[in-house]
């Protein structure tokens, strides 16, 4: 791909290093070893393999909610962000294309006569979901029958099912597969309500930096980048999405 001219750096990296914010709270992008500090992730590896074609240090902001990261758009704190597509938050980021798919499902306790995705948007189920995900975002168009209770965060939408408050958690299936075994019965419903775009974003009117990233998430997909940062994390229901023509 083309070599980032001087208006691509000003836009992401105005201050000569590329600031990227990560989710944390998504452990599929980015997670850091407790002991040793260091991050991996699919995240971390474009975050290193962007800033290496720019010429530039990177500098990670750290997030452990996606609604403070998108928050943080309008502040300046960040140059890029990795986080999922959604018409809610199109106001202050600018996406390229996606570079990965996340399923997203529903777990349910043990007893639930709830079987497929498809039993879940009925009248009187209730569903959990943190606030201000991007399957709560997706779920809150959704849903006509069903009612969404949105949780402050993870932890907390898992305890209003466990509790027995709800019918039913949506979730990111890796996501769900860890908390099988927290809440004895409980399994995952068959299907997908959707897949979770995972895309780089850009604060608003920066063009040619947005127009650079397009190409290198293009890139990073063509060449294998993305698939083989997808299977170092060993993470189930995430692929590659699908190709775009770069104009």
């Amino acid at each position: 791909m083309a070599q980032p001219t001087t208006a691509v750096r000003t836009d992401l990296a105005p201050t000569g290093t590329l600031r990227a914010g990560i989710n944390y709270g998504n452990f599929i992008l980015a997670t850091k070893d407790p002991a040793t500090g260091e991050s991996r992730g699919v995240a971390i590896d474009l975050m290193r393999e962007l800033a290496a074609r720019l010429g530039v240090p990177f500098d990670v902001v750290a997030y452990t909610s996606v609604a403070a990261m998108v928050d943080a758009a309008k502040t300046g704190a960040w140059d890029i962000a990795f986080v999922g597509i959604d018409p809610a938050r199109e106001g202050d980021i600018a996406f390229g294309a996606a570079y990965l798919e996340i399923e997203a499902t529903y777990l349910v306790a043990a007893g639930a006569a709830l079987r497929s995705v498809d039993d879940v948007d009925r009248q009187g189920v209730r569903v959990a979901a943190p606030a201000r995900a991007n399957y709560e975002l997706f779920l809150t168009r959704a849903l006509t029958r069903a009612e969404l209770v949105r949780a402050p965060n993870a932890d907390a939408a898992f305890e209003l099912l466990a509790s027995g408050k709800v019918d039913a958690l949506a979730g990111l299936r890796q996501a769900l597969i860890g908390l099988v075994d927290k809440l004895p019965g409980a399994r995952m419903l068959d299907g997908q309500f959707m897949k979770v775009p995972q895309a780089i974003g850009v604060p608003r009117a920066r063009d040619a930096g947005l127009a650079y990233l397009r190409g290198f998430v293009e890139d990073a997909k063509a060449s294998g980048l993305v698939g083989r940062a997808i299977e170092r994390t060993g993470a189930r229901g995430v692929s590659v999405a699908p190709r775009v023509s770069v104009p």
